[in-house]
């Protein structure tokens, strides 16, 4: 049965402890399903030639028992027709026919029993394979969401470092605003002083009489005619 021995290692381990030290869980995983699904396609030819051993043995068994029912037959025909000599023959085959059945029974409930066992494992190895089918996919699913939540953990460390670069541009903008605000104030104490003269003196200058002019266009209209 050492053809199971990589099935019993993986089965009674943990197998997700065995993933957390593969660097590749997925591709780990898969080469567990196809070592186990080679190991199924020997079990099954071993489980098979176990099987046709049981039935050769079950086989010859019968043709024994059959031989054995065979020479008592003849025994007693020989001893109906006064052939004693011919009866103690046939019973002496049957004699040796019955220590060869002996044998033949220990081997024939051997060979159930190997087939029994390995129909047993066989069963029991498609059934875990099944069971580990299932946990693969879920194990791919979980992954997959991993990866995903990889690639969203780097775009937000992107987005984060945006904010970033978008807060210093903010306050450089602010030094730039504060420093024009400065040069404005700076131009504004350069400028030379207003002593108001100006608009004292325009306060007195003499302005146009709207009334006059009107009138002067009413004389210059009224000299044409």
């Amino acid at each position: 049965m050492g053809i199971l021995s990589r099935f019993k290692d993986i089965m009674s381990s943990n197998i997700n402890a065995l993933l957390d030290k593969a660097e590749n869980p997925e591709k780990m995983i898969d080469q567990y399903m196809r070592n186990l699904n080679s190991d199924l396609g020997k079990v099954k030819a071993e489980t098979a030639s176990v099987m046709a051993e049981e039935q050769r043995s079950k086989r010859a068994l019968n043709e024994c028992s059959a031989e054995i029912e065979k020479m008592q037959n003849y025994a007693v025909k020989a001893l109906e027709a006064g052939n004693e000599d011919d009866a103690r023959k046939f019973l002496e085959k049957k004699s040796s026919l019955s220590e060869k059945e002996a044998e033949l029974q220990k081997a024939y409930s051997l060979a159930a029993s190997n087939a029994v066992r390995m129909r047993e494992m066989h069963d029991k190895l498609v059934s875990d394979i099944g069971e580990l089918e299932a946990r693969r996919t879920m194990i791919k699913s979980k992954m997959a969401v991993a990866k995903t939540q990889e690639r969203l953990n780097k775009i937000g460390s992107s987005v984060s470092g945006a904010n970033k670069s978008m807060s210093a541009f903010n306050r450089m903008e602010e030094k730039v605003e504060r420093a024009l605000d400065e040069a404005n104030a700076m131009a504004e104490l350069n400028a030379a002083p207003e002593d108001g003269i100006n608009d004292l003196t325009a306060k007195y200058d003499s302005k146009p009489d709207v009334e006059d002019e009107l009138a002067a266009l009413k004389e210059q209209i009224k000299n044409k005619e």
